[in-house]
């Protein structure tokens, strides 16, 4: 998984321990990793008599064979350091100093974690990165990776978890097949969910947990193309002129029109509020708004059909929203009971409104 890196604060810093002078006379020099104000020390496993400590610099004193060893030695360990911290940040867009230590010393503290904590753990630190480089629907589908791992552990296996090392390439085939199998996840679906099963298994490497199998080695992630279905502007007529009788469907009615007439996706349309609507220069009504997934700026001038279910809804919505807007599932859900009614024979979803035959 690449993300934009986020800059933070970091400092190594070495220092003596003065406090404890051992039979020599030698303190212990420590390590001091600092990262956003949150640190880590550990022992060097170095010693010096304090005499000759440089504490500005953070050296030995002098050009004697004891000094230029030990500084070596430090600068080497700076070097290590520096070298996890920003292959760390390269790859997952913030760092732990602990994480930093345990790498760093070899120390194995999360060997008997198991799958799912390290999938909570992954989620809680994307979960700090919302709203600066990802966005909550992602984390809501790691959420649900999470949860569909916990099922098939429960179902295949009877364990309410599993140890990472336990981790095999037969065990991921499995997961895939009873994507299918139990959810119905056509193929590309299934390979999503395995896709993100994979970032967390690369992100559970990254904290030095001793794996000696990579359960993704053997699996294809090889997608199949699918034809996209698209609604015609009769389709699109049909729904949007059908008397339905529940408030739940006119909702997602007028929702889904909306999106086949400006070609914004569902998170775009159920983040919109009153402040994006804008009339222009030209006396038009336009949406103005930042895509969420790209952060790209958008502006699509409203047609009449959108200014219609716009005013519809106008002041009735909580926080200055536009539209009751639903979950993603339930609209689809929904989407194919409208479907039915209208005697479309075509699987309608939220998707599929931004590859219609309509003309925004």
């Amino acid at each position: 998984m690449k993300s934009t890196v986020t800059k933070s604060m970091f400092r190594t810093l070495f220092y003596l321990r003065r406090n404890e002078v051992n039979k020599s006379g030698n303190c212990s020099i420590m390590v001091r990793i600092t990262i956003n104000g949150e640190k880590s020390q550990f022992s060097s496993k170095l010693q010096i008599n304090p005499d000759l400590w440089d504490t500005t610099n953070g050296k030995v004193l002098g050009r004697s064979a004891e000094a230029i060893s030990i500084n070596r030695l430090l600068d080497a360990m700076r070097v290590k350091i520096d070298e996890i911290y920003y292959r760390h940040l390269n790859d997952y867009g913030y760092v732990l100093p602990e994480k930093i230590k345990n790498i760093l010393l070899g120390i194995d503290t999360d060997k008997k974690k198991m799958l799912l904590e390290y999938f909570t753990e992954h989620n809680e630190f994307y979960l700090l990165k919302i709203g600066k480089d990802t966005s909550q629907t992602t984390h809501g589908r790691y959420e649900l990776t999470k949860s569909r791992l916990k099922e098939f552990l429960m179902a295949e296996y009877k364990l309410s978890d599993i140890p990472v090392m336990e981790l095999t390439p037969i065990f991921v085939e499995k997961f895939f097949l009873f994507l299918q199998n139990d959810h119905n996840c056509n193929n590309n679906t299934a390979l999503k969910f395995v896709q993100r099963f994979r970032t967390v298994f690369n992100y559970i490497k990254s904290t030095g947990a001793d794996i000696k199998i990579d359960p993704f080695v053997s699996f294809r992630f090889k997608t199949k193309k699918v034809v996209r279905e698209v609604l015609t502007q009769e389709e699109i007529d049909i729904i949007y002129k059908k008397n339905f009788l529940t408030e739940r469907l006119r909702h997602v009615r007028d929702v889904f029109i909306f999106m086949c007439y400006t070609g914004l996706s569902y998170i775009d349309v159920a983040q919109l509020t009153e402040d994006n609507i804008k009339t222009a220069f030209d006396g038009h009504q336009w949406v103005m708004t930042k895509r969420q997934k790209t952060n790209v700026p958008s502006n699509i001038r409203l047609l009449e059909i959108p200014l219609e279910i716009i005013e519809r809804y106008k002041g009735k919505q909580k926080d200055s929203k536009v539209f009751p807007v639903c979950s993603n599932q339930k609209m689809n859900e929904y989407l194919k009971e409208i479907a039915t009614i209208c005697g479309i024979n075509k699987q309608i979803t939220c998707h599929i409104s931004r590859h219609s035959e309509n003309f925004f």
